[in-house]
């Protein structure tokens, strides 16, 4: 096959290689044209030097081209693969450590919450310039399948104002459907299910096993399971309250709603600390650290590992080698991907992005009519969605009006902070977050005026309710040398 593949954000030296190993292990694609960007330089080399290495043992003629010129990257590809942090570790670190001076305590910060807003101000920015350089250079129609966060929002922006057919992928609900097969004790193959949604807030809304009807016994099995009761306990609650299981983890969930993580007492109530993923505070943020801190340092290790083999046995569960499959040799698949809703869920809003089931085959990407969500989780979603809405109308036109109400209607915000403490909040993170918005610069010295008055609200001196300790280079060397050996 001839065509073009694009991966921007190629730095990213775990994702990147994953989603590229994937992608080889296709045996149709070796005569691909392949071409790696990012704006580090350094990572990009290392990237390429593996997955070089990669192709090279398993005898795949292709030349990975790497470049920090993203136009020369885009120029006729087909596919362009998003998976870029704006702001980097930088950045991150601001959308977590500003907001909990307000009280406001994330776990993971990057999809909704005030963190995930202030990130989508800074991706979307971008991004929109990444859309006009595929207009401009990449194969006529090419597609981005995008993997950055917030995932509803960019995917969002660049549908309707990017002018670029952009696919949001996520791997939260292929783990939830894992776990519903493992409390019922049925084999995943055996289970029909469907979710739908929005990103992070997908759900559950049908569970069939041989015809029968499995979501009235959920409860009951995920309250008996030994470790998911303990570790999913916000994701439980939701289910006993709403009456479905939610795609995403405990840690992500309790921080797009108003009520687990509001009052600082009781988020230990709701989380568990045995991994990051569960609930910890800016728990992303330092296992995001850590392994940065691991790959500059253990890098030649990583380098004598021996090589992937590209040879289907080591291809995972990400849907963006499938899709491509699917669209360039006909080979059916379905999974669930994040599109403009267009009447999908009847009863979410149009223009919103949802996260749907979707079949792919050489005919393209189907999207089929899932009809109403569950009331009481259609009222979760629609809530997010005016956060999302505000929130991409403000990236775009640099209204700092909108962004302000945004993070005002956001669940958690709202509930950790009033109005004069979002206003200051959000003048914080934009003058922290400057050279990242050029969409903002008026708002950012005005901003700036404000905070150079005084009289400003005092921030706390609170660092989270359950906080971990970040381990050093060598602790997460061993612990990788310890899953290797077990």
């Amino acid at each position: 096959m001839s065509f073009k593949i694009s991966i921007i954000g190629a730095g990213s030296l775990v994702f990147a290689r994953k989603l590229f190993t994937d992608i080889m292990s296709v045996p149709a694609f070796h005569d691909v044209e392949v071409s790696f960007t990012d704006i580090n330089e350094d990572n990009l080399e290392k990237t390429r030097a593996l997955c070089q290495r990669d192709l090279d043992a398993n005898g795949i003629p292709i030349r990975i081209e790497a470049t920090t010129d993203r136009r020369k990257a885009f120029k006729g590809a087909r596919y362009i693969v998003n998976c870029v942090r704006i702001g980097g570790l930088e950045g991150f670190e601001k959308d977590i450590e500003i907001p909990l001076r307000y009280g406001v305590d994330q776990c993971v910060g990057d999809t909704l919450c005030i963190g995930g807003i202030m990130y989508g101000q800074r991706v979307i920015a971008e991004m929109l310039e990444f859309c006009k350089d595929i207009r401009d250079v990449a194969e006529n129609g090419a597609i981005m399948l995008n993997y950055s966060n917030p995932n509803a929002m960019a995917t969002w922006a660049c549908n309707k104002y990017g002018g670029v057919r952009t696919i949001g992928l996520c791997h939260g609900e292929i783990h939830g459907e894992l776990q519903i097969a493992e409390v019922l004790g049925i084999p995943r193959e055996e289970l029909d299910i469907i979710c739908a949604g929005i990103n992070h807030q997908t759900w559950y809304i049908s569970v069939k096993h041989h015809g029968k009807d499995m979501i009235p016994y959920l409860l009951e099995a995920f309250e008996k399971h030994e470790r998911f009761s303990k570790e999913e306990k916000v994701r439980i609650d939701i289910l006993r309250r709403f009456g479905y299981y939610s795609t995403e983890s405990n840690g992500h969930l309790s921080e797009y709603l108003a009520w687990y993580r509001k009052r600082p007492e009781e988020i230990s109530k709701w989380i568990d600390l045995s991994k990051w993923i569960h609930g910890e505070t800016g728990g992303y943020l330092r296992i995001t650290r850590e392994e940065r801190n691991w790959f500059e340092t253990d890098y030649p290790r990583i380098l004598a590992e021996p090589p992937r083999k590209l040879d289907g046995s080591e291809r995972g569960k990400e849907h963006c080698s499938y899709i491509i499959e699917s669209l360039e040799t006909g080979k059916s698949y379905r999974g669930h991907f994040n599109v403009m809703n267009e009447g999908c869920i009847t009863n979410l809003p149009s223009e919103s992005v949802v996260e749907v089931p979707c079949y792919v085959d050489g005919n393209g990407i189907s999207v089929p009519k899932v009809g109403d969500l569950p009331l009481g989780c259609a009222a979760i979603c629609s809530q997010s969605i005016w956060v999302q809405k505000l929130a991409v109308e403000a990236a775009v036109h640099g209204d700092v009006s909108l962004l302000k109400q945004a993070a005002l209607l956001d669940p958690l915000t709202g509930a950790v902070c009033n109005p004069p403490e979002v206003w200051q909040m959000v003048d914080e993170m934009l003058i922290a977050e400057e050279e990242w918005l050029p969409q903002y610069r008026k708002a950012i010295e005005e901003a700036k005026e404000r905070f150079a008055q005084g009289n400003l609200i005092a921030a706390k001196d609170y660092h989270g309710a359950a906080r971990l300790r970040e381990k050093t280079p060598e602790e997460v060397a061993r612990e990788k040398d310890r899953a290797i050996t077990v």
